[in-house]
């Protein structure tokens, strides 16, 4: 079915959306974190779990999502995930004490996973070849969306009818996202991913293995490590560098320049370059951008231009996935590296880099980026050579 149809277009919006409730599963607990911190005043540093947990299990289960994913169906799974995520919002807006909704954390965790690797598998097997990479590209937007629309629009809601309808008002937008779904059927043509092998632990760790020792299935989840290292961390760290009257402002550029160069810049230059190519261009123009910055460019111009050549790594990364793997479980293992690593990327890098800006100074620090964006790009050139041989031999 071609992508130009109302049909294929339906359904890659309704997976977008699907893309936004699973961001906003970390939005609403992180944007009026005020909120939530003042729900349970006791909890202190405990609270901290509220946002790490779901990283935490990314960090575990990832690649066994990927591996569930494939097994069992695409479809299926999203739409269970999907309900999951729905029922457990529905449950917070109860406002249980701290360690019920740790509990619930754990289990959103699993439905974030489920979204995160099912929801980019499908949009590349709807899409037809030619707009392939601009679904890809719309669908890497999904994070920095939905923490805008939190900001921009949760944040008052929160402000004028309370943290509970908030979180009801999730679970909601969770449901109609889980009926929408059941009316997008996937079009004819598409193969489905079930499988009747049997799952068990012994399976999954062997697939587990072969997945990161593929330099096709790995590739974008280590380069997506590297961006993820950074760009959380650098949205915190940043804005402590700008002067005050700028903070606010920037701040609020940087993700939404990233944003529009995945959407904008990145589709039209998979026409003429892999994905991956794309990628270590991203690398080498944000390593470029720290050198800049260092030799003096104003931090305000500095912040923007990093995160919009980023924004290059942003949008190609998730393209890599279907222009490297051809068959729908690869994809779906290969979205549950990139769930796998991109959570350790988030759950590690603002911690480094405080670390090693308290003992090194900012300087320090943007050695360290400098060094985490060239380390990226060498990567995707490793693995391109292993690619390469494999295809010679």
């Amino acid at each position: 079915m071609a992508f130009s149809s109302l049909r294929a277009v339906f359904a890659v919006l309704v997976l977008w959306l699907a893309g936004l409730g699973a961001a906003a599963q970390f939005a609403k607990i992180a944007v009026p974190f005020s909120s939530v911190r003042a729900l349970y005043p006791e909890a202190g540093d405990e609270l901290g779990w509220l946002l790490s947990l779901i990283s935490l299990l990314g960090v575990i289960f990832g690649m066994a999502a990927g591996v569930i994913v494939s097994t069992f169906g695409c479809r299926r799974l999203l739409f269970l995930a999907l309900i999951l995520g729905a029922a457990v919002s529905f449950w917070q807006a109860m406002l249980p004490g701290l360690l019920p909704m740790l509990v619930s954390r754990v289990i959103e965790g699993a439905s974030h996973l489920m979204i995160v690797v099912a929801a980019p598998t499908l949009i590349a097997q709807v899409s037809a070849n030619r707009y392939r990479s601009l679904a890809m590209t719309l669908w890497s937007t999904f994070f920095g969306v939905s923490f805008a629309v939190v900001a921009w629009i949760g944040l008052p809601f929160v402000e004028a009818f309370g943290l509970s309808r908030f979180l009801f008002g999730h679970g909601l937008f969770m449901s109609l996202i889980a009926g929408l779904l059941l009316v997008s059927a996937t079009p004819r043509g598409v193969a489905s991913t079930s499988s009747s092998a049997p799952m068990h632990v012994g399976t999954v760790w062997r697939r587990h293995v072969a997945a990161y020792r593929s330099p096709s299935i790995s590739a974008p989840a280590i380069g997506w490590f590297f961006y993820t290292l950074t760009f959380v961390a650098l949205l915190t760290i940043l804005p402590d560098l700008l002067p005050d009257e700028d903070r606010l402002e920037v701040a609020g550029w940087m993700p939404l320049a990233s944003i529009a160069v995945a959407l904008l810049v990145v589709s039209p230059l998979l026409t003429v370059l892999s994905a991956t190519t794309i990628v270590m261009i991203g690398f080498l123009a944000a390593a470029g951008v720290i050198v800049i910055l260092m030799a003096g460019m104003p931090v305000s111009l500095a912040c923007i231009t990093l995160f919009a050549v980023l924004g290059l790594v942003q949008g190609a990364s998730f393209a890599a996935v279907p222009e490297l793997n051809r068959t729908l479980e690869a994809q779906a293992v290969s979205n549950g590296a990139m769930a796998q690593l991109g959570n350790l990327g988030n759950t590690l890098g603002t911690p480094i880099l405080l670390i090693i800006q308290s003992q090194l100074g900012v300087t320090g620090m943007l050695f360290a980026v400098l060094a985490t964006y060239l380390i990226g790009c060498f990567a995707h050139v490793v693995l391109a050579h292993l690619r390469h041989k494999r295809l010679s031999d």
